[in-house]
């Protein structure tokens, strides 16, 4: 048996599949805990851990010098308590999932001897996991091609992107039928935190809907709690069957229940529309640094099982339009969603489970990457 300590930040993006590798790691008989920071409430009742510690953390702030130097403290703060929690735990290895949550303790555990391999969720890497590559012994990918991966001369491997066994569960099931006068089941979420530009646009685009396609609509929404008044009044005018809430703790049953996914392009869903093969409506998240969402989307896109939309394109009269094309076609919903399932990897938690015992083990095989300067202009 081993100790594995699991880093993640406190969203969906990342803990879910911190999840998914924990529970698989239990299944081989090991002890896990998790090291994260105060958002995670929502999910610790689910989380595999013997143990969950919060680390002090902060996103570095280099614009302002007064955020910088507070932020500063906090990660030497949470490096000294992740100190004092690793020579307690003796982990055998460490596997950080990204967010500024996993720097202290990561870089910690690197300093201490401790074996550390990343995953990388995103089609780019982020941020602070390209801070911590050069610590870490080995860095798991989810895509074939993954921005900035090049330049670290590590063990790398593609395992894809785990997903929860609440995922696995409901993989085989198949799209559900689409026939004259059938239910329609159209599902709209926004990521973890929820999307307000949802709450926005759909309302107008369902009442826009003919009375043909809205009376067959089966709509499940994800909203914001300030926004939830407000989109119910307005479904409630248009005269649609809707179930709205803040989150949804059975997600991966609903999208496996659904003809059509609207949502943004995060790691996490696209991992589960295509374990799940479902086509979807990826609008990407606008203004991140690194574009990691609609990089996301374009592995969708050409696999050919969603449609990318720009959010400064989409009004609610162009979303009617196309929601009134595709959700009564059989046909392009059922080639969308195999297309979708090409690009799945249900083995991908047990792939990562096999790479973080070998680096356990320390018998992680370097990779044969390309040079920085190939690196730098991928």
């Amino acid at each position: 048996m081993k100790t594995f300590t699991l880093m993640a930040g406190g969203t969906g993006g990342h803990l879910f599949p911190a999840q998914a590798l924990g529970q698989e790691l239990k299944r081989r008989g090991h002890a896990i805990s998790l090291m994260t920071d105060r958002r995670t409430s929502r999910y610790l009742d689910v989380f595999p851990a013997n143990r969950t510690y919060v680390i002090p953390s902060a996103t570095p702030r280099l614009r302002n010098p007064i955020k910088a130097i507070e932020a500063g403290f906090t990660i030497l703060r949470g490096m000294a308590t992740a100190r004092s929690t690793l020579k307690k735990l003796q982990p055998d290895a460490v596997i950080g999932f990204g967010g500024y949550p996993t720097f202290p303790p990561f870089l910690m555990a690197s300093l201490m001897g401790i074996p550390g391999l990343l995953h990388e969720q995103n089609a780019v890497m982020g941020a602070a996991n390209r801070a911590l590559a050069r610590f870490a012994d080995g860095l798991a990918l989810s895509f074939d091609d993954t921005r900035h991966a090049d330049k670290f001369a590590i063990a790398r491997t593609v395992t894809g992107n785990p997903v929860r066994d609440a995922v696995l569960a409901v993989a085989d099931q198949p799209l559900p039928p689409i026939g004259e006068g059938m239910k329609l089941r159209l599902l709209v979420f926004g990521g973890s935190q929820g999307a307000r530009f949802f709450s926005e646009v759909m309302p107008g685009a369902i009442e826009a809907l003919p009375e043909s396609i809205r009376s067959r609509l089966i709509l499940t929404q994800q909203c914001r709690e300030e926004d939830l008044e407000r989109v119910t009044r307005a479904y409630a005018a248009a005269k649609v069957n809707v179930e709205l809430a803040t989150f949804f703790d059975d997600l991966p049953q609903r999208i496996a229940g659904s003809h059509l996914v609207i949502g943004r392009a995060g790691a996490g869903t696209i991992a589960e529309l295509g374990v799940l093969g479902r086509p979807a409506i990826l609008v990407p998240l606008p203004g991140s640094l690194d574009q990691d969402q609609s990089a996301n989307a374009k592995v969708m896109e050409a696999a050919g099982g969603a449609l990318v939309w720009r959010q400064d394109t989409i009004s609610p009269q162009s979303l009617a339009t196309e929601l009134e094309r595709l959700l009564p076609d059989s046909d392009r919903l059922t080639t969308m969603a195999a297309r979708a399932a090409t690009i799945g990897r249900a083995d991908a938690v047990g792939a990562l489970a096999d790479f973080a015992e070998a680096i356990a083990e320390g018998a992680a095989a370097p990779s044969t990457p390309r040079s920085t300067e190939e690196g730098e202009r991928s």
